[in-house]
């Protein structure tokens, strides 16, 4: 798997609130815009978005290759 690290500093905004985000990691991305999408959108709206992205992949798509396999 590949190793990849995130230098960011995500400042978000609406109307009740507002949160800061440093993620390191994509997964810690990923957790930070699927929360902004279900305060956006709500959960089946954001779902639904998700869904559409993961439909460009095939189910057993491996990502990036793993080094200790090769």
């Amino acid at each position: 798997m590949a190793i990849v690290s995130i230098d960011a500093d995500i400042k978000a905004k609406w109307p009740q609130g507002h949160c800061s985000y440093s993620p390191g990691s994509p997964e810690e991305l990923a957790i930070i815009g699927i929360d902004l999408l279900v305060k956006e959108f709500g959960t089946q709206a954001a779902q639904a978005f998700i869904r559409q992205v993961f439909e460009k992949y095939p189910a057993d798509h491996p990502g990036a290759p793993d080094p200790e396999r090769e």
